[in-house]
């Protein structure tokens, strides 16, 4: 796109209009996404303007004038200064400019597709024994009882944690996760959530110095191993990333093992297929995250005037790239609200992200969620939700609260 500075601000432009409630979920506001997307790329939303095209969402997310508000879940909450943002906002979650890419270019080798292979023994042994508890019954609330306990144990294997803590981290997570949340008062749960905070720098701590005297093939041993032209992560960066790990990638693959499995139950023809052509698995994973994402959107923010193709963002602006929109742009995706895993090469999903801040855990994501759904489809023969499931908010973690669901068991341990 090109770059002009005679283009109208956007509050200027006779954008179209976006009217929903903060708490509605994506299914109920996509009639408004998709009717404004018909109009123009942009729309004024209830918090602000809202990217809602492709290309202009994709444009957004790779333009390193468009920032990550620091802090901003924190803010949500009234919660501006004091320890907790402090230890937030210097995490790589908040960080920008080289800081942010020198971290990045000495851990992206541990995340390669290659790299996060190895976790296939976990995957599959996690996923199996949260199947085994549920095939005989003939049914499960798959969001509690498979999808919140799974990515835990993952992680934990990931970092090299041996499977007696795996509990400790789970119940630090609980209240860790405070941070991301909007179900609680922040503010009041600050001191528990730096408690589970320190207990599990303690931990990490513990490990490095353990790994310092000999390395092994997990994630903190690569973190400690990594180099570039001299360059070393220190202690205390090898923990900042061990928790960023923790943060971003529990909620999001618990939330989105949901999401896919819902889509996946309501278009049984789809769930055969993949059962019958396991090789479809990484499809299956693009399709559910672009058709049904449990994260929708990402905050952008402008500190100086911003020309992008046709249009001005102002200084101070906060921008919602609806990543839910764009994944559903009808000018990229042929017929865009047909959930089809065998679709020829569409273009890559936004979901996680783009540009400088593009999900580092992406490859371990795909992994996770593909091979849970491989086996699953083997596992849980003909899964129907039982009722419709309630979703959360598209702002924020969205995705299923409950997932109630019925399937056979005749062949269900097999």
């Amino acid at each position: 796109m090109t770059v002009s500075t005679d283009k109208p601000s956007i509050f200027d432009a006779d954008l179209p209009v976006l009217n929903y409630d903060v708490t509605d979920t994506p299914q109920e506001i996509y009639p408004q996404f998709r009717a404004a997307q018909r109009v123009a790329p942009i729309a004024l939303g209830p918090v602000g303007p809202e990217v809602l095209s492709y290309e202009l969402a994709r444009t957004v997310l790779g333009d390193p004038r468009f920032g990550i508000p620091p802090g901003i879940h924190l803010t949500a909450h009234g919660v501006t200064s004091g320890e907790l943002w402090e230890r937030v906002v210097r995490s790589i979650l908040c960080m920008e400019g080289a800081e942010h890419r020198r971290l990045r270019s000495l851990v992206s080798r541990a995340f390669t597709p290659r790299a996060t292979a190895r976790m296939d023994e976990t995957i599959h042994a996690v996923i199996n024994e949260l199947a085994d508890a549920v095939v005989a019954e003939g049914g499960c609330e798959f969001v509690e009882e498979i999808a919140r306990p799974y990515p835990i144990p993952v992680i934990c294997a990931l970092l090299g944690a041996p499977r007696q803590d795996w509990q400790l981290f789970s119940k630090w997570a609980e209240d860790i996760f405070k941070i991301v949340s909007f179900d609680c008062n922040l503010a009041e749960e600050e001191p528990k959530v730096l408690k589970a905070w320190d207990a599990f720098d303690e931990y990490i701590d513990g490990m490095i110095t353990d790994r310092r005297k000999s390395l092994t093939d997990d994630l903190l041993s690569e973190l400690i191993r990594a180099e570039d032209r001299g360059d070393r992560l220190d202690a205390g960066e090898v923990r900042m990333l061990a928790f960023s790990i923790l943060l971003a990638g529990t909620d999001t693959t618990r939330t989105q093992l949901g999401a896919s499995m819902q889509v996946l139950c309501e278009h049984p023809e789809q769930w055969a297929l993949l059962r019958d052509r396991p090789e479809l698995g990484m499809n299956a994973v693009e399709e559910t995250m672009r058709h049904s994402p449990s994260m929708c959107s990402t905050l952008r923010s402008v500190t100086d005037d911003v020309t992008v193709g046709d249009y001005t963002f102002p200084a101070g602006t906060f921008i919602i790239v609806n990543t839910y929109a764009a994944n559903r742009d009808p000018s990229i995706y042929d017929d865009p609200t047909r959930f089809d895993i065998t679709r020829n090469d569409p273009p890559p999903i936004l979901t996680f992200g783009g540009g400088a801040h593009y999900c580092l855990g992406a490859n371990l994501a795909r992994r996770e969620l593909s091979e849970a759904l491989k086996i699953l489809a083997h596992r849980l023969p003909h899964p129907r939700c039982t009722e419709t499931p309630p979703w959360r908010p598209l702002l924020g973690m969205s995705g299923p609260t409950r997932l109630p669901l019925e399937f056979d068991r005749s062949d269900a341990a097999v």
